[in-house]
This record gives C-alpha cells, structure tokens and sequence, in this order.
C-alpha cells in the first residue's frame, strides 16, 4: 500500500537538492548502499543507474528498498522511505540521467556515460515513511 510523503518534508524530494542513500539486499541477503540522484513524480522515487550494475542487478532480484534523504541544511532531518521498486524500464533511460546532471551539476547532458552503458530508470513506490526534525 503507497504512502506519501508529509508535506513538511517533500521539499527533501523536490526543492533541495539531496542526495538518498539507497539500500538493496545481496543475494547473500547483506545490505548494500549506495548515494544516488533521484527525481519525484509526485508519487515515486524514480533513480538510475547503468544496466548490469550491483545495485540494478540487487533491485531487479530483490525488490525491497530503504532510501535515507538527508536535509543538507540540517543533518537532524531527514526522510527514510521504505518501499517496493515497481517499474524497471531502459525507457528514457538517457533522458532522465540527463536531466538529473541539470538537477545535481548543472549540466545539460551526464558527463560520465560510457558509450556502451544502457540507462536505467527504476521507480520506487513508499510503503512506510518515517521522518525526523
């Protein structure tokens, strides 16, 4: 069952910029983090990555997800979501990794794609939201 995100809080997923740091499950069943850009649709936590990466791999086998967002302006707030990623597409891939380097660096187009990476786009929905600060 989604769950949204407090109103005090969405500017820690839409106005600032921040980072969350996402936590998959290894096959082995170990936690594995990783700092990720991300975007919000409004009701998803939508990231990237690059097609056969551990932590693509990790979400794709096991899709149970926490992220911690972190305010940068107060390190006593932040947002943990724990949730479900429930759409994996290559679709727009490209594009959404080029608009998060506008979003986190200010450029046009992601400055370190390799000619052979695959983009993609993982959409995680939140199913508890638990909020500090």
């Amino acid at each position: 069952m989604p769950t949204v995100i407090p109103e005090a809080f969405k500017d820690l997923v839409t106005t600032k910029i921040t980072f969350a740091h996402l936590a998959t499950t290894m096959r082995s069943g170990s936690p594995q983090v990783t700092p990720v850009w991300f975007s919000f649709d409004g009701t998803h936590i939508v990231v990237n990555s690059a097609k056969g990466r551990l932590k693509d791999r990790n979400m794709r086998a096991r899709p149970q997800v926490a992220l911690s967002i972190l305010d940068p302006e107060n390190a006593y707030r932040y947002l943990q979501i724990i949730g479900q990623v429930v759409d994996v597409t290559e679709q727009g891939g490209d594009a959404h990794i080029d608009s998060l380097a506008k979003k986190y660096l200010g450029k046009d187009t992601y400055p370190w794609r390799s000619p052979t990476e695959v983009r993609v786009i993982y959409k995680i929905l939140p199913e508890k939201v638990q909020t500090m600060g």
